[in-house]
């Protein structure tokens, strides 16, 4: 809140000055607004201080922070309220992201699925302006989440993502035609779809290649990730009745020519990732390639706050006069 206060007039803060100059003068008279009589000796009355004596020293204090907060008034303290209108020639993402076994291999920490995730939460974050949707793949796909703004949603749907929702397998085809027929009638200036995979074709029935052609129609521009380290990994090789995966060492295996070829027929480009930092290099990369065009107006509005440190001047003065006149009354 405080942040947001300005001053119209702050020149009156020179006011506050005066605060040392009186309490100077406060200081040097206290003697003489005070009746004394000299006594031979002090030990009659040692420790015959009360709190009420004690408390009146104070009183002056009251009026000294009456006197600020009506410096402060004078001041006029405005609250800038503000108001955005965004315009934003506006990018449609569509996230197609693999939920094969394979995706939880050992190879990222704690495995492919889960730095998958992460990274692209933070890219969704990154795009306050754009719809963004959500796809997953298998055996088969399906579309987990359709274009939206509200991205608190859409990263609750990334979050829950998990491996076993869908029969196994590696339907990239149906993957990415599930993408394109939700974001082929879209009227953004921009649609774009990146996928994530970490394995070969071997499900579905639409061919990669056919549904990038069906991306290339509507003018579809389609990013391709391929997700794994070189060489071998601890990967799902079976599964038990009771659910859990066993791991072995497989070989790696990435499709890269399928996927650079549907990258290529749609515009886009092919990405390798064989670490998480890499992977993370990829997403900026792809939203420095596909920034939008934001006009942003800002209103700004003002609320008058100044009536407040009135209230509070009004009410030390009372609490002042009341403590001096009643319980803290002197007789002199």
């Amino acid at each position: 809140m405080f942040n947001n206060i300005t001053f119209l007039h702050p020149w009156f803060f020179l006011l506050l000055l005066l605060l040392p100059v009186v309490g100077y003068y406060y200081y040097t008279q206290r003697d003489e607004r005070h009746g004394s009589f000299k006594l031979p000796t002090l030990e009659a009355v040692r420790g015959t201080g009360s709190w009420k004596a004690a408390l009146q020293k104070w009183l002056p204090l009251l009026r000294a922070l009456a006197f600020i907060a009506l410096v402060l008034a004078l001041a006029r303290p405005q609250l800038t309220l503000k108001e955005e209108n965004v315009t934003a020639d506006g990018i449609d993402i569509f996230l197609v992201i693999d939920l094969s076994s394979s995706m939880l291999a050992q190879d990222f920490k704690p495995d492919r699925l889960e730095v998958s995730k992460r990274v692209a939460a933070n890219f969704v974050d990154k795009r306050p302006y754009d719809r963004i949707g959500l796809a997953v793949f298998a055996g088969e796909a399906f579309t987990q989440c359709p274009l939206t703004t509200d991205h608190r949603v859409l990263k609750d749907f990334i979050s829950g993502l998990r491996c076993g929702m869908l029969e196994d397998g590696t339907a990239i085809g149906m993957g990415l035609a599930t993408a394109v027929n939700r974001i082929k009638d879209s009227g953004a200036k921009s649609k774009v779809v990146i996928l994530l995979t970490d394995g070969v074709n071997n499900a579905g029935y639409v061919k990669p290649l056919t549904a990038a052609e069906i991306a290339k129609e509507f003018e579809v521009k389609v990013y391709t990730i391929g997700v794994g380290t070189e060489g071998q990994a601890l990967s799902p090789v079976s599964r038990r009745s009771d659910g859990r995966y066993e791991f072995g060492l497989t070989r790696v295996e990435i499709d890269e020519d399928l996927l650079t070829q549907i990258a290529e027929m749609t515009g886009g480009k092919y990405f390798r990732a064989t670490n998480e930092k890499r992977l993370e290099l990829i997403y900026a990369e792809i939203d420095r390639l596909e920034k939008t065009e934001i006009e942003v107006t800002t209103i700004k509005r003002y609320s008058e706050e100044f009536y407040r440190f009135i209230w509070i001047a009004m009410g030390l003065l009372l609490a002042e006069m009341l403590l001096r006149f009643t319980v803290l009354r002197s007789v002199t």
